[in-house]
């Protein structure tokens, strides 16, 4: 029983920690920290953890923990409403400022508020316009290239 609990522990972590995309891929993974289990255990393993598919984002589905799955939901709504709404994106020091087409500046911020980036302290939107205040030490380049890995579409 005691493999069970930790192989379930580590297939969390695993599913937490990596984009996982298949079944097989997953195997490979456990096979990797040296648990060797047919498909048939780990599809239950995975349903014992509730453990769902969810959309990428790009095109196709990744793995997902039972929190985890509504978090990417409304990561890909966020990353949605992010680039329906921006125009363009410009800095100096630590301010950024994205313009926006008019009435959108609202949610691009509320966008990139939930996007939890450490990178930003703090956001204030006007109606075509928002300011995100960087922390101390955060270039405008850091701030872009952290922003790309959350919205890879993102144009320069």
């Amino acid at each position: 029983m005691k493999e069970r609990q930790s192989r379930l522990k580590l297939i969390k972590n695993l599913i937490k920690n990596n984009r996982i995309e298949s079944q097989d891929d997953l195997l490979d993974l456990l096979l990797k920290d040296g648990y060797e289990v047919t498909q048939a255990t780990l599809s239950r393993d995975l349903k014992l953890l509730k453990v769902g598919k969810v959309p990428d984002g790009k095109s196709g589905y990744m793995y997902a923990l039972p929190g985890d799955v509504e978090n990417a939901e409304n990561q890909i709504i966020y990353v949605q409403d992010f680039l329906r709404g921006y125009v363009s994106i410009d800095f100096s020091g630590n301010i950024v400022v994205i313009k926006t087409f008019p009435g959108h500046a609202n949610t691009v911020c509320n966008a990139l508020d939930n996007l939890n980036l450490d990178e930003v302290l703090g956001t204030v939107a006007g109606d075509n316009c928002m300011f995100a205040c960087l922390r101390e030490g955060v270039s405008g380049e850091d701030f872009m290239k952290v922003l790309k890995t959350h919205i890879p579409e993102l144009d320069d």
